[in-house]
């Protein structure tokens, strides 16, 4: 995920049905060296000055979002408290889902040459924002490294046909699918820290906040209690102003925008790997490269220079994920002509996109007939 400056998105805007076109799933005639080296040295480079400028640029903007909820707002008439409040919700999670970016960047070591300030810089970030961050860096680094692989990825980890829930036919609706996406993007992101719903699977239960589950190594452990102190303590916090303020106060400030971040975070990771024109692969095909390549890059809108353009780099990001988000673009540019077809871009409106994969990609399966080669290559499908 990442990216910022000043450079406009890809301009790539494919038809609709070049859109679905199935994406290569042969290995590719190139190598990351050669990608690599496509890319301006300048573009791994990473400043402290220039990434902080984000954090307080967002924080500036959260700032004055909540200093015009709660001073204004409150004098509007009561009819337009309800337009006003949403608006204020809309934009403060917009904004404070850059602030997740920013927070993502760190656990990728993305923000500084420092490895400590990047640690510090995303803990308080991120535990601002109710994240466990050591507990989702590790698992996230896990999912870098195993992107595209039906047994070792670590989140939106597509079924096969037989894993099917046996409810999942009687969801395949217009009603079914409103119900899915509702539960997905209000609840989908709690439900994966505390219960893994839609990662990997492990032998036992596996949760975020639970240092010694099957999720983290001996040396990851004490991280993860650091993870913990972080998130109950803003949880704490939190507890103490609704005291002081009042539950609804709260609510409204903090928690429907936080609703909001979760929503996005989840909606754009699963846009990222979720689309009927890419592959999927067992252990007899995945490599590193084509699962990283077995990505997508969305347009959001203006909602892209908000995110720091984390939702139209993610190539770039999965093949180098150490490069600072502020110059991913530049990155995406440069790599285009080398990755031709592999490279993979949807301009589909995002929420015309979201109802799309909701009902063309609810579980993978080798093409009938597969021939030896290809038997290990799956693909979204939704005939139940």
């Amino acid at each position: 995920m990442g990216a910022g400056g000043n450079m406009s998105a890809p301009s790539t805007k494919k038809g609709d049905q070049s859109v679905l076109r199935r994406a290569p799933h042969s290995k590719p005639p190139f190598t990351l060296s050669q990608i690599k080296k496509a890319i301006p040295p300048h573009c791994f480079q990473r400043s402290v000055l220039r990434s902080f400028s984000y954090v307080v640029y967002d924080l500036i903007i959260v700032s004055l979002l909540y200093f015009a909820a709660t001073t204004f707002i409150p004098l509007l008439p009561t009819p337009l408290t309800y337009p006003a409040w949403i608006a204020y919700w809309i934009c403060q999670g917009c904004v404070c889902t850059g602030i997740w970016v920013i927070a993502h960047e760190c656990g990728h070591h993305a923000f500084s040459d420092y490895q400590w300030l990047d640690d510090t810089v995303g803990l308080v970030l991120h535990s601002l924002l109710l994240v466990p961050y050591f507990s989702w860096k590790y698992s996230h680094r896990r999912h870098h490294s195993n992107t595209g692989s039906l047994e070792r990825d670590e989140v939106f980890v597509p079924k096969p046909k037989s894993e099917m829930s046996w409810f999942s036919k009687y969801l395949n609706n217009p009603p079914g699918r409103v119900l899915t996406l509702t539960v997905t993007l209000t609840l989908g992101w709690p439900l994966y820290l505390t219960f893994n719903v839609s990662g990997r699977h492990y032998e036992r239960f596996a949760c975020h906040f639970d240092p010694h589950g099957p999720i983290y190594s001996d040396r990851e452990r004490l991280q993860i209690y650091i993870s913990d102190i972080g998130f109950f303590t803003v949880v704490y916090g939190l507890y103490l102003l609704a005291a002081a303020k009042g539950l609804t106060w709260v609510i409204c400030i903090y928690g429907v925008p936080l609703l909001i971040v979760n929503s996005f975070l989840v909606l754009i990771t699963y846009l990222q790997h979720t689309h009927p024109s890419l592959p999927h692969y067992d252990s007899s095909e995945w490599d590193w490269l084509r699962g990283a390549l077995a990505t997508m890059d969305r347009d959001y809108g203006i909602l892209n220079k908000v995110f720091h353009n984390i939702t139209d780099t993610h190539v770039a990001h999965h093949l180098f994920s150490t490069m600072p988000h502020y110059n991913a673009m530049e990155a995406t540019k440069a790599i285009k002509p080398i990755l031709g077809d592999y490279y993979q871009f949807d301009g589909t409106s995002f929420y015309k996109a979201m109802w799309r994969e909701a009902r063309e990609c609810m579980y993978v399966a080798p093409d009938e007939g597969s021939d030896q080669v290809n038997k290990g290559v799956f693909w979204y499908n939704n005939k139940l």
